[in-house]
């Protein structure tokens, strides 16, 4: 389709002020663009620092809202922005959230193989560490959840809510 059949000029491409590329087409609350427009869901903003308590916190309200593709933001802040140390943890949560994203888009495979990869990651960082609670986080209940979930998904589960689905990172709240 050319530019002009678009109805976007080549020039206007969404740049941010670096000159990287962003897209600033909107978003459904599974992080699936949506046409120029449309009413879509307020974009997770990237690149903030938070400390780990507002990041998991933060991505809990993302979770239960059925919006895990904006969580995974927050998680991958987190790992780009954190100590190097825990970058394995929080990029397995991240995985863990896209996991359940593709999970509830109806990607089979790819939910399952990245709740899966998830899992794995939280769990190594979690022996590695010695610590199975890091910010009050259940990591041993997040890789069960994350596994009993890869199982349901391939065992034809369809579509999962994600909201109804949503993991709890801190037990009892």
């Amino acid at each position: 389709m050319s530019s002009a059949s678009s109805g976007r000029r080549a020039d206007a491409r969404d740049r941010d002020d670096e000159g990287r590329a962003r897209n600033a087409r909107p978003r459904d609350g599974l992080g699936r663009p949506l046409p120029y427009g449309a009413d879509g869901v307020e974009r997770q903003p990237e690149g903030v620092v938070r400390t780990p308590e507002q990041s998991v916190a933060q991505a809990q309200e993302l979770l239960d809202a059925g919006k895990p593709f904006h969580a995974h933001e927050v998680f991958e802040d987190a790992w780009k922005s954190g100590p190097e140390a825990e970058r394995t943890l929080w990029r397995g949560l991240a995985q863990l959230a896209v996991g359940l994203t593709h999970s509830a888009r109806g990607n089979v495979t790819g939910g399952a193989r990245l709740l899966r990869r998830g899992a794995g990651a939280v769990e190594e960082w979690a022996s590695g560490a010695g610590l199975e609670q890091p910010y009050g986080m259940d990591l041993a209940g997040l890789a069960r959840w994350a596994r009993g979930l890869a199982a349901e998904v391939e065992g034809g589960a369809g579509p999962v809510d994600a909201g109804a689905r949503a993991p709890r990172l801190r037990p009892g709240r």
